[in-house]
């Protein structure tokens, strides 16, 4: 009986459902050679242009990166649906393939929720924030009747968070409450990180507090959003809230833990957090972690406290590590501790080099500079160049370093040679040490004058009224030179300026700056 069970049970022949979760199955491999096998026995079997094999054929050629794969099976479906276009749509944008993505989107005869949130969510992992707020935008319009789910609020907020553009999220804000949208843990999250990440501390305070039942991503959010505005003692207070609720902290808490204390020198907390990581809580710190905790020391001057950590690390030290300790010694004016660092930071290569060659620009040394970038060759220099965002009137203007596509770029620079003439009557002197280069003093002072964040400052001159608030994020850090121009356009000027860079907030006003020049 058995035999003749088998038999029969050999002959019956795979249908397209069958071939549907076979495929689904085979995506879930290491490899996509069962599913290509697969593949060739739906063709045999006249499968291949079935629509919910078609589907799954596209998912899995999309989960291995084999877009071109993905099209072809797209393409000679004799039948699509909107699941067809979306899991095309989500393989681009997945394997970052945005344009394609965007050409894929614009062409697709009916979009659904989905298809929305997989397209907005791609351009924000991305890091095309203006245009998934373009898109966020037309999903409303697209969608009248339908209000927009808890993932395309999220991405959208995460937008507005990167760009520092706080009408934009201020706005969605106010659209969940008058649609009377729930605020998911989720969305809280997302809300708490936009305002504190476009400078609203007080808002995201609220938004915290009447929180009912917290989790622990509501809870890192807050704690990030107080470490990045040098609310470092806040932070340890709300962490210390945290864990009393009785909520273990993850990797990302520890980490706004530790920048918080970094940005407000808090020496000795930052070591027992450290040190509790691993031996209460089981988290063993990564290397962001140390970077955090090395830079807390450089910052505060325990220079050889720091590089024996650097030293004892398991992890070998990465560019930031050394960066932030060549910091501290620069800071703190330690030389032979500085040479001693040099050696180490000869084994990182072009990262290393890189760094050496800034310092020995800082020290003067401009022979051993040209020296370094002869040994460096023609390598291309990967250093991310310097990009900030200004929000006028709900649209965020992008500005590159010496940008020259703005299309009102020459008024801008008119703008800012007026406002970096008055600013000396605030006791602005151009600090010409970021630049690396051996030039003159004219040029360098030139070249530091073409920061983005200073083209960012007098574009919003232009465009805003006398007496208003001006909110800038760069993606760097924030140079000697433009925090001394900041400060005393702010004086000068009487113009309260907020600037987010790579690691904190700066709130410049009456000719001081929040971080109390501790940055």
């Amino acid at each position: 009986m058995l035999s003749n069970s088998n038999d029969e049970f050999s002959r019956v022949l795979p249908d397209d459902y069958t071939f549907t979760f076979v495929i689904t199955s085979c995506s879930h491999y290491d490899s996509s050679l069962y599913g290509e096998i697969v593949h060739g026995m739906i063709i045999k079997s006249g499968f291949g242009s079935h629509l919910f094999v078609g589907n799954s054929l596209i998912n899995f050629y999309s989960v291995f990166a084999k877009g071109v794969d993905a099209r072809k099976v797209f393409d000679e479906m004799s039948e699509r649906d909107v699941f067809s276009w979306t899991s095309l749509l989500g393989g681009y944008v997945k394997h970052g393939d945005i344009d394609k993505a965007c050409n894929i989107f614009r062409a697709m005869p009916v979009r659904s929720d989905v298809s929305w949130v997989v397209m907005i969510s791609g351009l924000v992992s991305n890091e095309r924030y203006i245009d998934a707020l373009d898109y966020f935008r037309g999903m409303l319009k697209d969608s009248k009747k339908m209000k927009p789910n808890e993932a395309a609020l999220v991405c959208a907020l995460s937008a507005c968070a990167n760009l520092g553009a706080f009408d934009q999220g201020n706005w969605i804000h106010v659209y969940m409450e008058r649609n009377n949208i729930l605020e998911s843990p989720n969305i809280c999250t997302a809300l708490i990180d936009m305002y504190a990440k476009c400078g609203r501390i007080d808002c995201a305070i609220r938004v915290f507090n009447r929180i009912s039942k917290r989790d622990v991503h509501n809870f890192t959010s807050m704690i990030s959003g107080l470490s990045i505005h040098g609310l470092g003692k806040d932070a340890m207070r709300v962490f210390s809230d945290m864990l009393a609720e009785g909520i273990r902290p993850n990797e990302i808490t520890m980490l706004g833990v530790l920048n918080g204390c970094s940005h407000s020198g808090l020496v000795e907390e930052s070591t027992s957090t450290f040190n509790d990581m691993e031996n209460l809580w089981g988290i063993v710190p990564k290397i962001e972690h140390y970077g955090c905790y090395v830079d807390c020391l450089a910052r505060s001057g325990h220079l050889e406290r720091a590089f024996n950590v650097v030293k004892t690390m398991p992890i070998e030290p990465d560019a930031a590590i050394w960066r932030a300790l060549l910091s501290g010694c620069k800071t703190h004016r330690n030389i032979v501790l500085g040479e001693q660092i040099l050696n180490h930071v000869r084994q990182l290569g072009s990262s290393g080099q890189v760094l050496l060659s800034s310092l020995y620009a800082y020290m003067g040394k401009w022979e051993s500079v040209v020296s370094m970038r002869k040994q460096m060759g023609g390598r291309r220099n990967t250093s991310e160049l310097g990009c900030s965002w200004i929000e006028v009137d709900g649209i965020t203007h992008e500005f590159r370093v010496d940008d020259q596509l703005h299309p009102r770029i020459i008024e801008i620079r008119v703008k800012l040679d007026e406002i970096l003439e008055k600013a000396k009557l605030g006791g602005y002197v151009t600090n010409t040490t970021p630049v690396t280069f051996d030039l003159s003093e004219e040029d360098k002072e030139r070249a530091v004058s073409l920061h983005s964040e200073k083209l960012a400052i007098a574009f919003g001159f232009l465009s805003t009224k006398p007496g208003s608030l001006i909110r800038i994020v760069k993606n760097l850090r924030t140079c000697e030179d433009c925090h001394l121009a900041l400060k005393a356009i702010s004086l000068v000027f009487d113009r309260e300026i907020i600037v987010r860079d790579r690691s904190r907030f700066h709130a410049f006003k009456h000719g001081k700056c929040s971080c109390n020049d501790y940055w």
